[in-house]
This record gives structure tokens, C-alpha cells and sequence, in this order.
């Protein structure tokens, strides 16, 4: 079995060359007979840190900051944008981007200027889905006295007491399950789309940012969490249609 990440034109190949290989591919799709394509419920991992947001708030003005201006980065953003607005109607969500070039996952001089720029509009809390770019997202919370949040892996530990949660897309549990079923012969191929309730997504709760989560946060977030998992609470996915109602 063979998984890849991100490289759909080679792997369209591949598997037509290799028909009794398995393939696994991460965070895109690949319709073909022996390849298993495995996307991930951001939007559902991004509505439990905008709840932990809107409720740290104290400006009520919260903010994001994205990398490429792409639809899956605004997947992150609608949910994130979501989450915070649950908490309250009177919570404000600010949005950008850092390009709409690659070159825009790797500014943390940028990241840091945006997120500078949001917080002298009242943000206090900062999520960012830029890559290295939120390097410079985080460290411009920290030095400004405000929380960050970090995406994809645990990034608390990047600013300790200054990260209020990292969104995280596991990765690991994806990679391990599908070689898991193919070491059972329980391969399937098609898409498979992990969310809340398939530990696909989550926030990251530590040492570093424990003090930082108060039992009343802990309550909401694990109720949201609860919610979305029994589908009362839908996360709209700003892929299905390039729109965010919130």
C-alpha cells in the first residue's frame, strides 16, 4: 500500500500502472478503482476553536487569518466563523489572506502584519490556516499580549500561555487507519471523509494551554463537540457551495 499527500496527477498515473497496488491519498481525490481518497471535516475541528474563541474574547472581536485565498482555506475560516457567533451575537469575526499564490504559506513577516492589522481593530484572539506563515501570525499575538490559535498539529508549545488551542486535523489516525484495513483486507476504496466523529478533527488541550481553558469553556466546547457529533448542530462547509452563512 502506498499513501501520498496532495499529488492527484501522479498518483492518477500510478494507479493505473500499479492496478493491484492500494493507494491512500490525503486532502484530495482520486477516483480510481484501487485508491482510497481521504478528506477531512475542517470546517467541524474549526467551529470547536472559534467556540473557545468567542468565549476568551474579551473585546468580543475575534480574527482570522488565512494562507492561499482558496476554498479550503475558507472551509477553515466559515467554521471557525461559526463557532465564534454561537457564543454570542454581538461576537465579530475578522478575515484575510495572505495571497492567492503559494508564496503565501511561507510570510511570517506578512502573517505578522495582518494579524498586527486585526488586532488594532479589537481582535484579541487570532486563528490562523497559513502554514509557516502562521509562524508570524502566533509569535504578533504573543508579543502583543493576545491569544493565537494554531491548526493542523499542536502548535501550543510554539508560544506557550500565549496559543489558546491549536485545531487539530489528525492526520495520523487517517494514515494508520488505512494501513490498518489494508493489513486486514478491509481496503475501501472511494472517499472517506473524517470528522468530529470519526476523531478526524479535534483541538489540542496541554500543559501549555490548560490554564488558558476555563471549566465553563471546557463545558461549551464539549457540548458543541457533543452537538455536532449527533448532527443538532450542522457546521455549514463553505466547499459545497463557496458561501459562509454566518
Amino acid at each position: 500500500m502506498v499513501v501520498g499527500f496532495n499529488w492527484a496527477p501522479p498518483l492518477e498515473k500510478l494507479s493505473a500502472e500499479y492496478p493491484d497496488t492500494k493507494f491512500a491519498i490525503i486532502d484530495m481525490v482520486v477516483d480510481k478503482p484501487n485508491v482510497k481518497s481521504i478528506v477531512f471535516k475542517e470546517q467541524e475541528g474549526s467551529y470547536l476553536v472559534g467556540v473557545l474563541a468567542g468565549l476568551a474574547s474579551k473585546s468580543k472581536t475575534v480574527s482570522f487569518v488565512g494562507g492561499m485565498d482558496i476554498p479550503l482555506i475558507h472551509k477553515f475560516a466559515c467554521g471557525y466563523i461559526g463557532g465564534a457567533k454561537s457564543t454570542g451575537a454581538d461576537v465579530k469575526v475578522l478575515e484575510a489572506y495572505t495571497g492567492t499564490t503559494p508564496d503565501a504559506w511561507n510570510d511570517p513577516v506578512k502573517g505578522g502584519e495582518i494579524a498586527k492589522s486585526q488586532m488594532d481593530q479589537g481582535s484579541d484572539v487570532v486563528y490562523h490556516a497559513a502554514g509557516g506563515t502562521g509562524v508570524g501570525v502566533l509569535q504578533a499575538a504573543a508579543d502583543a499580549g493576545k491569544l493565537g490559535i494554531g491548526v493542523d498539529s499542536n502548535q501550543n508549545m510554539l508560544q506557550p500561555g500565549k496559543v489558546l488551542t491549536s485545531m487539530l486535523k489528525r492526520v495520523d489516525v487517517a494514515v494508520y487507519e488505512a494501513f490498518s484495513a489494508a493489513k486486514n483486507d478491509k481496503f475501501e476504496v472511494g472517499i472517506s471523509n473524517l470528522g468530529l466523529k470519526e476523531d478526524g478533527v479535534g483541538f489540542a488541550l496541554d500543559d501549555n494551554n490548560k490554564a488558558l481553558i476555563t471549566p465553563e469553556m471546557q463545558a461549551a466546547v464539549d457540548k458543541a463537540k457533543a452537538d455536532i457529533i449527533a448532527g443538532t448542530v450542522q457546521v455549514h462547509d463553505y466547499m459545497s457551495d463557496e458561501a459562509c452563512p454566518y
